[in-house]
Order: C-alpha cells, then structure tokens, then sequence
C-alpha cells in the first residue's frame, strides 16, 4: 500500500490511498457525493460536516480545493438493513431471555439491566448507534430510503483566519479512485445549524446579523426562524440552493426549488420571494419600518424533501449586486462599470480589459465593498468596436443606424420597450444578444424587418451548452443573408415585454464566423501508471462550423498519450483517451488540451479553442449539463498491474477505413508471448452499436484484429472512434477437486482509441484538418 500526498496541480493537499491489486479483482465503484451538510464554513473555524452518498465505505480521505482548509475524515456510516437490524435485536432479545431465566433461578423478579444485556452480546458503542439511527429514521414518516443518499463519512473541516471566502470543491479519495467534486463554501459571517422541530415554533437566532443559516429540508417540512431586526436595516435574506446542489439527477424539476417568506410579530407577511427574476434561488429585500421579531420560512415549493435538500440562507445587511453596466467591452481597453443594488459602498469599478489574444470566454472582475465583501461579475470581452445604445430608437424613423463588427451595450428601459436598428444589406449578417448568460433577466426576441415591415428573419431562445448552469436558455442567435439595398431593421425586445434598468443586453453584430468551443469530461482522472482512460470531448460549434478539429495536449507530464484526438466533421462529442506515463515523474498534474481546426477557404487562419474542464450533472432523470471546474486535474498513483498483449498496426493519427456493411481486418502483433489470441475478447465501450472485434489468424503465422460492421446502421462518411475493453479469458484446466472449472475473465484494461471512417473503398480516406504549428 502506497500513501501519498497531491500538492501539484490541483492547488491543495489530497491524501490518497491506493492499493495494488490484481487486474482480475472486481472493479472498486467510484465514490459518488450526493451532498454534503452544513454546505460551508466560516472562516477561522472547526465545522464537521456529513458527506452523504453511495460506495463510500474505505474512504481515506478527503480535501478541498484551494489554499487554507485542511479535512480529516472522522467516521463512515451506513445504516442497517432491515435483516442485519433484525439480527441484532433477535440476538438482545435471545439473551435477555436467557438473563431473565437466570435472575428467577436465583429467586430475582423482573428483567435484567439493559446494560447487563448489552455487556453479554459484546454489542460495540458503533452497533448501537447505528440501532438507535435505524430507530429514528422508522420513526420519521418523512424520511424515504434511497441507496444513493444512504452512507455517510462524517468530516472534521479546519479553515484558516485568512482563507478566501468563496466556493470551494470538495473531493473524496479511497483506493483506487477519486469522487466528483461537490461544492462546499467558505464564507466571512457566522454561520448556524438548524435545530428540529421548527415547523410550528421558529427558532430563534439569539446571534446578531449577518450570519448564514444551514439546513434541510425533508418532505412535508419547513423551517422556520426568527431574528430581530432594526428599523431602517436595509435587510437582504439570500438563499443558496442550486449555489450548493446544481442539479438533482432523480427529482422533477432537477433541482431544490425553495420558496421564503417574511413576517413581522404580528404575523404579517412583509415580503416573499421563490426566485430572483431567472435565478432559482429565491432572495428578500426589505426595508425595515421599525424595531420588531421577524419570522423566516424556508420550504419547497411543492414540499417536496430529503437529504440533499440542502440549503444555507445568508440573512442581514449584505452587499447584494441587482444589476450592472455595461455588460461588455472591447479587448484592450478601460471601461467604467456601474452597480446597482443594496448595500453597497462601491458602486463603479474601472476594468482593464483583457488583451486581443486571450478573450476566450467573459473576464471576470471584482469589486471590493467596504465590509471587505468582493463581489464579482462577469464581463463579455470582443474585438470589435463597442457603441451605446441611443434612445430613442423605437420606431424606423428613429432607428438607430450600426455597421458590422459592431458590440451594443443597451437596455430594454421599460416595459414594452423595443430597441430598433438599421442594418446595412448586402450580405450575410449574425446577431447575437448576451444577456442572461451575463446575469441579465433579459428574455430577448430577434427579428428582421424589411422596410415595409416584413420579418425576414426571427430568433428566440438559443441554447449554449457552454453555460450549464443556465436553467432558461433566453439569449437569441440569429443568421440572416440580406440583398443588397435596403433599408432593413434589426429589432431587439423582451418575449414578455417586461423591462427596466435591469433589463441590459449586450448585442454582437457580425458577419457569420465559424468556431467552436471545447468541454472534457471528467474533470479529475484518477489512474495507474500505463493506464488507458477515456475521455469525452464535447464540441460547441458556432455559425455552421462543421470542420475537423485536431487535439492537442499542451504541455503534458512526460509519457501521457492522447489517441483518438481528431473529432470528425459535424460531431459534437468523442471518446478520445489518454494513456498514462509508465514511469510517472509527479503524483498529480494539471492537464491542458487544445483543439485546432483549418478555416475554410485560402489563406486563413487555424481556429483555436481550448478545453475547459467539466462534470456531467444528470438533471431530472434525462437531460445533461456540463459543469465547469477549476482546471483539468490528474491523479497518478500504485503500480502498473496490466499490459495490452497486442498492437494494432495503424499509422499515427490515421483512421481505420471501414465498410458500412462487412469486415474489414487491420495487421495486428502479439506482445506478450505467454497470451494466446484466441484467449483475448474485445467488448465494445464506445463504438457504433453492432460492431463486433476479434484477433484473427489472417494466415502465414499473421495476426490481424477484424472489425465487423454487419450489424450496424452505418453510412459513407460516419466517422469516429473505436473503444475496446480487453477481456483474457482463461479456462483453469480439469482436476479432480474440480471437474467442471468456470471460465475466468481477466480485466486487462482500455486499448487506446482507434479512429475510424466508413468508406464505400478500401482505400485509407484523407481528411485535411488544421497544422499542429
């Protein structure tokens, strides 16, 4: 067993556990975190927290991301089942009633001490907690068993007086794997744990504001809490829902939807919220009137609950940003912007914007408040010239005129509001709004108008598969050729006519420019050394871009291998994988890739993106979104257990060309003299359905690996990559202690992708994607 310490790469100390084992031992499950309460701890404090989830058992443990917060692991937990609950109690009452028998042998009445009992069936201070927790949840009608929320480690969290307060990612190791992260928050106010039952009477906060509340809420709940307030407090109640658990992967709407109310002592309701404007998470602002007890209710919105109903809820006089302008700027350059809210101090910020070459994705900047309080927002970086809106720009008369390769930073500045701009004709033009993906409420609607008034063209919502988060997808994106002439008008409002100052929008206008953006999954890669391990590679392509993208790694820790790294044209996702050094020189690593595609036509440049790692978070039962992390993370650790015994002979970076229908046999070469090919099975991982491999004898002592498409729906073009999983099958030969032997399966490991494309010829097809220079 090998214990080691991660410092590089990830930007704090995880200490991880794994044990060597034979490759033919079942393979450990992944630890999975459902949630983790409380969600946060404040600074310069001790918290323990419970991680709840499945396949937790031999965790060793645990960290979180960033500077000045250590994590030890306390305890596990996993609650009885009914047969094992059963069990102990048959044996308490089996030996009562022998200890009972023995009192009246001696002429005693009554039963025995329970302590007596416990002492004669050697029960652990750990089985009797766990009894008395079985106990409770029976009692509690409100609980629902559910396997995935069902075992807990319980964590001891120390945070340092000067750790940056924020959200955090927290991770779970055992041997040999590494958890998903879950989010954890360091925060500067004092922070509480509700006490049930507080459904009827609140519980009272004796602490003063601020400070942050944590709690969960089970079905039927709500949970209540008074504090007192001042008149004049200028009151902000912020709850953090979906700031803790994104998305629920098997609950409708996919996510915790709170609601909150506000009382005064006389029972009042003084304010109410279940969300703010698109943000799910609900928030209060009020002005206090005068000294009073108010009373704080926080439930779902359908009371609904369990576990993982996890909510911490921020009450006081805090800064709280409503809004801001501009939302945008041009690369290279100094802009003011301006917030609006409650509680703040500092109300503008200047921005020095990003430079020309490094402008893939919003910068984010920071103001600091007076309290020591940072807030930070995004702001939408182009190349482009900005121009401000002009009002008033309602009617064609009034339009206001704009050239392509243009940024408007505007406001829809009333309800019903339209914002009308004359466009020049004569050529294909794009128009993108940036609103909500920038915090705006803006549910925006494009059209294009001909002079007479006609619509030429009309976008509504544009889904950005970048923006996960995002649970209404409202930004418009729309593509339009317009004859040369004119005049036409480009016109911008509300879908529901709603506006305000709050109502900004950023609106790009260009001609159409094809790119792309790259997600990987998953975030955090944990492997031996030589391993093979996938990755999927999830492309966002832009303005009809349907090239072949080339990827690259950048910088990789000596010996790590990318195979399968072209992503075929049109696709939108591939398994690439990536084999790990044999001879590792660190522990951990931060991992970089890029994609590099060829823009179409003479003389022009490759397109760059690089790729942003992610977790893929399952919301309601169906639907997928991709997560953002920090940064792409390995984790290295054990000894090599398993080698592929054979090679498949294909130049670099070519793909196998296929038949629709039939088989195709590629030259192939044993490596390990000891392993026969007829013992070797392939099964597929990611792969067209059908496909069917084997090594194949392809005569005069030649081995050759066979592809067979008979079975798939393929067409001419279909292209992407082939993952096997490698299976030795071993039969143990006859003995007389066992006349019938069972087959034994050996799990050798991944063969590194095999790129592929269906070809009507066998001729090896080309495919001209982008220069790695």
């Amino acid at each position: 067993m090998n214990l080691y310490s991660i410092s590089r790469g990830w930007g704090f100390t995880l200490a991880v556990v794994w044990m060597a084992s034979a490759t033919a031992q079942p393979i450990p499950k992944k630890p999975h975190l459902a949630y983790v309460f409380p969600a946060g701890c404040q600074r310069g404090q001790t918290c323990e927290v419970v991680v709840g989830g499945q396949y937790l058992k031999s965790i060793e443990s645990a960290a979180i991301t960033g500077e000045g917060v250590t994590v030890e692991v306390v305890s596990y937990y996993q609650p009885l089942t009914d047969g094992q609950f059963n069990s102990l109690r048959r044996t308490l009452d089996t030996i009562r009633d022998r200890l009972t028998k023995q009192r009246e042998a001696k002429g005693l009445k009554g039963k025995p001490p329970e302590e007596e009992v416990i002492k004669e069936a050697g029960f652990t201070d750990e089985q009797l907690e766990q009894m008395e927790l079985y106990r409770q949840r029976r009692r509690d009608p409100r609980r629902q068993p559910n396997e995935q929320l069902d075992e807990q480690i319980r964590l001891k969290v120390t945070v340092a007086e000067n750790a940056d307060v924020g959200k955090r990612q927290l991770r779970l190791a055992k041997d040999p794997l590494v958890s998903d992260p879950i989010w954890f928050h360091i925060d500067r106010y004092t922070e509480v744990v509700e006490h049930e039952p507080n459904d009827d009477d609140p519980e009272y906060l004796s602490r003063s504001t601020p400070l942050t509340i944590n709690g969960q809420i089970f079905p039927g709940d709500r949970d209540r809490f008074s504090f007192d307030v001042r008149r004049g407090q200028h009151l902000v109640i912020k709850a953090s829902v979906r700031d803790v658990i994104p998305y629920l992967a098997d609950a409708v709407p996919g996510w915790f939807q709170a609601v909150m109310d506000l009382r005064d002592s006389d029972g009042n309701e003084v304010a109410y919220s279940d969300s703010f404007f698109f943000h799910q998470d609900p928030v209060i602002m009020h002005r206090v009137s005068r000294d009073d007890t108010y009373t704080l209710t926080i439930r779902d919105s359908v009371y609904r609950g369990r576990e993982d109903f996890v909510y911490r809820v921020t009450v006081g006089e805090i800064p709280f940003v409503t809004d801001y302008f501009p939302l945008g700027a041009t690369a290279d350059s100094e802009v003011t912007v301006r917030l609006r809210g409650w509680n703040l101090t500092n109300t503008t910020a200047t921005i020095k914007t990003k430079s020309r070459r490094n402008i893939d994705g919003p910068q984010i900047f920071t103001v600091r408040q007076n309290d020591g309080t940072k807030v930070s927002l995004p702001l939408r970086v182009d190349l482009w010239p900005d121009v401000d809106e002009a009002e008033s720009n309602d009617s064609p008369d009034e339009a206001q005129p704009i050239k392509l390769r243009t940024a408007i930073n505007g406001r829809i500045d009333r309800p019903g509001d339209i914002d009308l701009y004359r466009l020049p004709g004569g050529g294909r033009i794009t128009a993108e709004v940036y609103a909500r993906r920038l915090g705006s409420p803006l549910d925006s609607v494009l059209s294009v108008l001909d002079a007479d008034g006609n619509v030429l063209a009309f976008a509504d919502d544009f889904e950005d598969r970048s923006h996960g988060l995002l649970t209404h997808q409202a930004d418009s994106h729309l593509e339009v050729s317009l004859p040369a002439g004119g005049p036409y008008y480009l016109r911008l409002m509300d879908t529901q006519r709603n506006g305000g100052p709050e109502y900004a929008y950023r609106l790009c206008l260009r001609a159409p420019e094809s790119s792309f953006q790259l997600r990987v999954t998953p975030g955090t890669i944990a492997a031996r050394p030589g391993q093979v391990v996938p990755i999927d590679v999830h492309v966002m392509r832009t303005d009809g871009f349907d090239q072949p993208i080339q990827l690259q790694l950048v910088d990789p820790p000596e010996g790590l291998v990318l195979n399968g790294g072209i992503v075929p044209p049109g696709l939108d996702r591939v398994t690439a994988t990536l084999t790990m050094p044999a001879k590792p020189d660190a522990k951990s690593a931060s991992l970089h890739m890029k994609g590099v595609a060829a823009r179409r036509g003479r003389g022009r440049t490759n397109v760059e993106s690089v790729a942003v790692a992610c977790e893929d978070r399952m919301q309601a039962f169906i639907w997928h979104h991709l997560i953002p992390l920090d940064q792409w993370s390995l984790v290295m650790t054990g000894k090599r257990t398993g080698w592929i015994p054979f090679r498949v002979q294909v130049p670099p970076g070519q793909p196998i060309p296929l038949l629709a229908s039939g088989k195709v046999t590629v030259p192939a070469v044993m490596q390990q003299k000891n392993v026969q090919p007829s013992q070797i099975n392939l099964e597929p991982v990611d792969a067209p359905e059908g496909i069917a491999a084997s090594l194949v004898d392809t005569g005069q002592g030649r081995l050759g690996l066979e592809i067979d498409t008979t079975a798939c729906d393929l067409s001419d073009g279909d292209a992407g990559n082939l993952v096997f999983r490698v299976i030795r099958e071993i039969m143990p030969p006859k003995t007389e202690a066992n006349p019938n032997p069972k087959m034994r399966r050996q799990d050798i490991g991944l063969y590194p992708a095999l790129p592929f494309e269906i070809s009507k010829s066998r001729a090896r097809p080309q495919r001209r994607v982008a220069s790695r220079n």
